[in-house]
């Protein structure tokens, strides 16, 4: 079985309303991409936390998936006569024809190798070093497959400083990656914390299929104490605002790692926590960093 797929141009107004349309008078699913994707003109939609962007791309282009008979014209004009539009505007039609999405999707994951002794490693795969530590972890609706620069930057970090039966807390533990490698490494207790409870179910499931044991929990039942390690691999302007929060959660003598920070945005995030203890930093990645520190 083959589908159509179908896309046009249109304003940022006219474009999400067209969507809503298009699945109303029998589209299969609709979407919204940046017609300028992928040159000069192209305009960043999501920032972090805290910024402001304007909703839509000026050029703006609707995808639609349709079923194999269906009349494109006559679709797209009754989409558009629901927003009051007029015209059919001009659109191109591509077939895609049926695959096995899901041997397609894993295809596009492979193994990751941290270091030497560890490994990302999806469910679907055999382990390349069976020795090794190697986390269990597929993609999913939580953030951090470890594919990420700042990922990579917390892994290693976390590598060089868990001792054995240190407590460590994953602070935005996203699918809890960065808190099951510090169990794997030998850490005693640790948790997790994340304001998205989606991310919370994820890393819960994750620990449970790397066999660790470890704590998560979401901003309706927060995470008490303090810990030996803190990492905390967010963004900056969540790092501004939640700094005395994640200092709070470091004990005396204890680390805290700090990742998500663009190279540009590093001094200004040193200044802010160097209130609670001085920080420098420790790595960097592309136009990543991650900062760490030693609370007093």
């Amino acid at each position: 079985m083959a589908w159509q797929s179908v896309s046009f141009l249109t304003v940022a107004s006219h474009a999400e309303p067209l969507c809503d349309a298009l699945l109303e008078v029998g589209a299969l699913s609709a979407s919204i991409e940046d017609a300028d994707a992928g040159t000069p003109d192209e305009k960043p939609q999501f920032g972090e936390p805290g910024s402001v962007n304007s909703p839509g791309w000026d050029r703006s282009r609707v995808v639609a998936l349709l079923e194999p008979d269906t009349d494109v014209a006559a679709l797209l004009a009754a989409a558009g006569a629901q927003i009051g539009l007029t015209e059919v505007p001009a659109f191109t039609v591509e077939i895609i024809e049926e695959q096995n999405w899901v041997q397609l999707t894993q295809a596009q994951f492979d193994p990751i190798r941290v270091s030497e002794r560890l490994w990302i490693v999806p469910s679907w795969h055999e382990s390349p070093d069976p020795a090794a530590v190697n986390l269990i972890l597929d993609p999913g609706m939580a953030f951090g497959t470890g594919s990420h620069p700042t990922t990579r930057l917390c892994l290693e970090w976390l590598e060089r400083v868990v001792t054995d039966q240190a407590s460590v807390l994953d602070y935005g533990c996203g699918s809890g990656i960065l808190a099951i490698a510090a169990a794997r490494l030998g850490a005693g207790r640790v948790a997790g914390v994340d304001i998205d409870p989606h991310a919370v179910l994820a890393a819960r499931a994750n620990a449970e299929r790397n066999g660790v044991t470890a704590l998560f929990a979401d901003s309706t039942a927060p995470v008490a104490g303090q810990y030996d390690l803190v990492v905390a691999n967010i963004l900056s302007n969540p790092l501004r605002v939640l700094a005395p929060a994640i200092c709070a959660h470091v004990r005396s003598g204890g680390q805290l790692a700090l990742s998500g920070i663009l190279r540009e945005q590093a001094e200004e995030i040193i200044d802010i926590y160097a209130q609670w203890l001085p920080m420098q930093v420790a790595d960097t990645r592309e136009d990543w960093v991650c900062l760490s520190g030693v609370m007093p």
